[in-house]
């Protein structure tokens, strides 16, 4: 017969571990000054809850490293980004689809056996109403800005003639979009980078100067003219067309140059006739 061996076990050890009191006080007790009565109340309170912590049971067959890492967790330990993590609970496992009956997803994975959104690819677009007239289709349209159109967005970059006062230009200097962001006047961003310059007619101008812009207003025009300024009316970008559709425009224009030409000589060929001999 085998002998028998017996192994005596050690007894376990009891290591209690006492966390940091949670409190909403933040501050040291003896510090505060307020009654000796108060500060034992707190004192008191902390003793208690102290008592009420759990005790951890550790064998000396468990190493010495999980006893550290335990006394580790419960010591004051603040806050870093290097120790941060979720807390308990607030992460879940993604539910697997398509593992078999039993899991629950797993024959059409919770979409369905038919239809169209049970079929491979994008389903459908975003206010798609099953063929009826969608919603952003039967509210009331906006003009404008309100709307989105391009007919309420600015097309100019506006300038009054007393910013052009203010900028200090000599006389017989040059007024133009390059020499109005190098005095600082306007510094246009995004889109407004592309407008052309317009004068308006807010404020005096006491000095003659090469106005050089693609638009004027009324009032501008006439302050300027009474100033004794030059002014030039810069071109507008032509638009860009097919060859075919430049082709029907010259041949267009081409047609009412001679309707008019011939109207002209109709008109001056009636003058002289109604006109009586001397």
């Amino acid at each position: 017969m085998a002998a028998l061996v017996s192994l005596s076990l050690p007894s376990p050890t009891r290591v209690t571990v006492l966390p940091r009191f949670c409190s909403p006080f933040k501050g040291n007790p003896n510090n505060l000054k307020t009654s000796s009565s108060q500060i034992g109340i707190l004192k008191f309170q902390l003793l208690k809850r102290r008592e009420e912590r759990s005790v951890v049971v550790l064998t000396r067959a468990s190493s010495s490293s999980s006893a550290s890492a335990a006394i580790k967790v419960a010591s004051d330990v603040r806050f870093r980004l290097d120790n941060l993590g979720p807390q308990p609970g607030s992460r879940k496992k993604d539910k697997r689809k398509g593992r078999g009956i039993a899991a629950g997803q797993g024959n059409s994975c919770g979409f369905g056996m038919r239809g169209q959104k049970s079929r491979s690819g994008p389903g459908v677009r975003k206010g798609f109403e099953g063929g009826q007239m969608p919603l952003y289709r039967r509210i009331p349209k906006l003009r404008g800005i309100a709307g989105g159109m391009h007919a309420g967005l600015p097309k100019f970059v506006p300038v009054n003639l007393k910013d052009i006062e203010a900028a200090g230009f000599q006389e017989g200097d040059e007024v133009s979009l390059e020499s109005l962001k190098k005095k600082g006047i306007i510094n246009p961003s995004g889109r407004e980078r592309r407008l052309p310059l317009k004068i308006l007619g807010e404020g005096e101008l006491s000095v003659k100067l090469n106005i050089k812009a693609r638009a004027l207003s009324e009032s501008a025009k006439e302050k300027l003219q009474a100033a004794g300024c030059s002014l030039t009316i810069l071109p507008g970008r032509k638009k860009w067309v097919k060859p075919s559709v430049a082709k029907n425009l010259a041949r267009a224009d081409e047609y009412f140059a001679r309707k008019r030409a011939a109207a002209a000589e109709a008109d001056s060929a009636s003058a002289s006739t109604d006109t009586p001999p001397t």
